[in-house]
Parts: C-alpha cells; sequence; structure tokens
C-alpha cells in the first residue's frame, strides 16, 4: 500500500505538478479511480502541505442515479472534513456531441474554481490505463503525434493527473485492501459505445495476446509524442490571424522539409480553427499541395475553414466567413482628410505647397491641385472615395494607355481578396489615383505644380500582401 502512495509522490514531484499549487481540488465523481485519487492525495498532503478540497459536477445525465454519485461524494467530503464544490449541469441539453459537451462542462466548472481563488489547480484521475485507451483510440482513428501525446499529465488550464503512471487495477487493490467503497457508473459497461468497447473487449485481448504491458507501451508512446510536440512547438511559427484571418506566404508552406511544412500548416490551420477538431492528416496535405501548386490560384474548403490561394498568397478564414473586409461603397474624400478604410487602413489628402523631393510612389502620390480643381469643375462633382468596381479602368504613369485596373492587378499579383475594398479616388467618373498604382497621368504634380494635392497611404506592412 505504501509503495503505491511513493509512486504518486514521484509522479507529482517528477511532473513537477505542485510547482506554485498547493491548493488542490479534487474531482471525485465517485468511480473507483477519483475515490483512490483523493485517499491517496490525503495521505501525501501533510507531506507536501497540501490544502484539499473536493470537486463534483453533476452532468443529470442518469437521473437519480446521478444524484445518488453527488451524495455519496458530498459525504466523502464531510467525512473528511474538506470544503466540497459542486455544480449540476444539465449537459444533456447542451448542444453537439455529449461526451464534448460533457468535457466542456467540466472545463468550465474547475476552471471557475481556478479563476475565482477556491483552487490553484484540479487534479483529474486519469490512469495509465485511461492514457493506454486513449492513445489506441487515437491511433485507430489515424492521429498524427500531436493526438498520440495523449492525456497530458498537466495543462495550461490548471489540470493536473497525479495517477498518469498507475494503472487502473493497481488503485482497485490498493481501494479493496484498505476497505474503501466506491460508486460505479452502469454505462461505463454498455459496449455498445467505441470507447467503451475497446476498454472492455480489445485492449484486454491485446494484453493477453500481444503484450501484458501494454498500457506501459502505450504510455511510453505518449511520452515520446510529448516530447516531440514540445520540440516542434518551440520551432514552429506563431501566427497570429487579423479580424479572424490569416494571410501568408505560399512559400510559407511550400518549401522546405515536408516535416516542417507539415508542422506549420497545422500551426496555420489551429490559429484560425482555434484548434485542429476535425482537422485530419489529408487536410493537411492538401493544403501543403495547394501551397506548391504551379498554378497560382485554388481554393479548399476543410471542416470550419476556407483555405484560398491567390498568386503567391495564401488565405486561411473561418468557413462562411467571406472576404472579411466590406466593401467602401462610396464616401466622400475631403481635403485635408483622414478616412478609414475597411481593410484597416488609412489614407490622408492633404495640401502641399510643392512637390517632395525624393518622391516615393508606393507611400505618396501627388496630384496637381489646380488640374483637380478645373476637373472637378468640368464634371460638377466633387471628390470622392469608393471600392474599385469591374471595368475600372485609367492610365497612371508608366502606361501606354487606359487600362483596366484588373489587368493592373494581376501583373502585380494582388490577391483576389485584396480586391474587394481596394481604395480609388474619383470626382465623377474619373479615377484620379489608386492604391499602388499612384494618380492619372494627366492629374499628376509636376516640379511646376503648385499646390500639390498628396495622397498619403498608410497602410502597414501587414496589409501590403
Amino acid at each position: 500500500m505504501s509503495a503505491l502512495i511513493e509512486r504518486v509522490a514521484r509522479t507529482l514531484v517528477d511532473r513537477r505538478m505542485l510547482e506554485a499549487r498547493r491548493r488542490i481540488g479534487i474531482a471525485v465523481s465517485g468511480g473507483a479511480d477519483s475515490v483512490a485519487l483523493l485517499h491517496l492525495l490525503l495521505e501525501l498532503a501533510p507531506r507536501f502541505s497540501l490544502t484539499l478540497s473536493v470537486v463534483h459536477l453533476n452532468h443529470c445525465l442518469r437521473g437519480a442515479a446521478s444524484d445518488a454519485d453527488e451524495q455519496f461524494v458530498a459525504s466523502l467530503a464531510a467525512r473528511h472534513h474538506l470544503p466540497f464544490h459542486l455544480a449540476r449541469i444539465d449537459v444533456a441539453s447542451e448542444a453537439g456531441n455529449l461526451e464534448q459537451a460533457g468535457r466542456r462542462a467540466r472545463l468550465l466548472f474547475f476552471g471557475s474554481l481556478i479563476a475565482q481563488g477556491h483552487v490553484d489547480c484540479v487534479a483529474t484521475a486519469h490512469t495509465l490505463s485511461d492514457q493506454a485507451e486513449t492513445v489506441l483510440y487515437r491511433i485507430l482513428r489515424g492521429a498524427g503525434p500531436t493526438g498520440l501525446a495523449g492525456i497530458l499529465p498537466l495543462t495550461r488550464e490548471g489540470l493536473i493527473r497525479p495517477l498518469i503512471d498507475i494503472p487502473r487495477a493497481d488503485l482497485i487493490a490498493w481501494l479493496l485492501a484498505r476497505g474503501e467503497t466506491w460508486r460505479d457508473d452502469e454505462t461505463n459497461r454498455d459496449t455498445r459505445l467505441a470507447r467503451n468497447r475497446l476498454r472492455l473487449e480489445i485492449l484486454p485481448t491485446l494484453r493477453e495476446h500481444f503484450n501484458p504491458r501494454l498500457d506501459e507501451a502505450l504510455g511510453g508512446l505518449a511520452e515520446v509524442a510529448r516530447a516531440e510536440e514540445a520540440y516542434w512547438a518551440a520551432i514552429t511559427p506563431s501566427y497570429q490571424p487579423r479580424r479572424g484571418i490569416l494571410v501568408l506566404p505560399a512559400a510559407e508552406l511550400s518549401e522546405g522539409d515536408t516535416a516542417v511544412l507539415r508542422r506549420r500548416a497545422r500551426a496555420a490551420l489551429a490559429a484560425v480553427k482555434g484548434g485542429l477538431r476535425g482537422i485530419e492528416f489529408a487536410h493537411i496535405e492538401r493544403v501543403i499541395a495547394l501551397a506548391a501548386a504551379r498554378q497560382g490560384s485554388g481554393r479548399l474548403q476543410l471542416p470550419g475553414l476556407d483555405v484560398y490561394r491567390s498568386f503567391d498568397w495564401l488565405r486561411i478564414a473561418p468557413l462562411g466567413s467571406g472576404y472579411g473586409i466590406d466593401r467602401l461603397v462610396s464616401a466622400p474624400a475631403g481635403v485635408p482628410s483622414l478616412v478609414a478604410f475597411p481593410d484597416g487602413s488609412q489614407i490622408e489628402l492633404c495640401l502641399r505647397n510643392a512637390s517632395l523631393s525624393p518622391r516615393c510612389d508606393k507611400v505618396e502620390a501627388e496630384l496637381d491641385w489646380r488640374k483637380v480643381l478645373a476637373l472637378q469643375e468640368l464634371e460638377g462633382d466633387r471628390l470622392a472615395w469608393r471600392n474599385w468596381r469591374p471595368g475600372d479602368r485609367y492610365r497612371n504613369a508608366g502606361s501606354a494607355a487606359d487600362e483596366n485596373l484588373k489587368t493592373k492587378f494581376e501583373q502585380a499579383r494582388v490577391p483576389l481578396w485584396e480586391r474587394r475594398a481596394w481604395p480609388v479616388l474619383t470626382c465623377g467618373e474619373r479615377i484620379l489615383w489608386a492604391r499602388q498604382f499612384g494618380p492619372a497621368l494627366d492629374l499628376a504634380a509636376s516640379p511646376e505644380s503648385s499646390p500639390v494635392l498628396l495622397v498619403r497611404d498608410l497602410r502597414g506592412k501587414d496589409d501590403e500582401s
């Protein structure tokens, strides 16, 4: 009996579960594993100066049986003079998969106890047997290295798993030797459920006929995968979507070693989606193939994601989000003024007495103000901002004749999604200036122009894709 206590103590120390964590809420369902966890931590509390409490979530799934579980756990807490934190959530009324809904409810409850300062962390009773079951289940479903890492011994959300190195059979033997009782959940014996069938039928067969130490083998695989994940996490870029959308060079996911590209693709998709649920190996391969394609355009729809390739860029967005940028239909262009555009950029209009030198046409452009005033009088209209529209054409410096803006976009390799809110300065039907392509040739300022209308595009570097 004391040997098991020492094994749990070693897990707590070796896995650094108690660093800045002394107030531990013990998640007790009433089952054997969680009851064993409670008694083991009670034994270890004096050694590690632990302050314990009992945490129970009634999922309200089994009627009177769920209420009896709650009463059993409450009596355990009272028997050991421990604070009791209880929540009741009707998980069956939650949307989505029942198992996922239960997990969300538990995480929210545990997180609220930590956030409110009741506990520093919550200990859950996941065992080595649970780890083996999880890893094998994920292998059968085709998981990659991240999935094979299995159940984490401790998480950023504040969960610790002190029993992660202990087989379930050892815990039950320990409880029986102490004369302790627990509650059994009859749904855990329902072999119509895949996880139960794996636990009750497949794993015992594998242990008997292939490897009696299968749990340790699968747990070791999880350890290896977890170390690999930690290494890759340190060297894989951390992508930051803007307004929920990530735009990155196609070369980021097409040039380099395949292992690196897969990690980058996973990180990029996870950054937008908020995780990789539903994303499979085949999806990652398709994204990399899209990035590497010779053809400069293409589109993929993945679970919850829209991946769009245009020229040398990839755009990853939530499915159904459209372009993520509204069109600017029309807005007055006062002089002076500073106008904000739907893509988050700003453009300033102001007058100067003379032309700037040297000129930087990509950021600033100058128009002859006298010519602009004459055009306004001729057109009987005022200056206005609007977005690019199909059919727009004008002649800028360097062009031999009027040219469609669409042609200019293609020559400049402007991605399709960037064009939606592309700003142009107009007077009536005339285009005076367009982002990146500068002023109309016949209205451009010369060294003799005075005053000049300065158009300063304040788009940041991140927007110049």
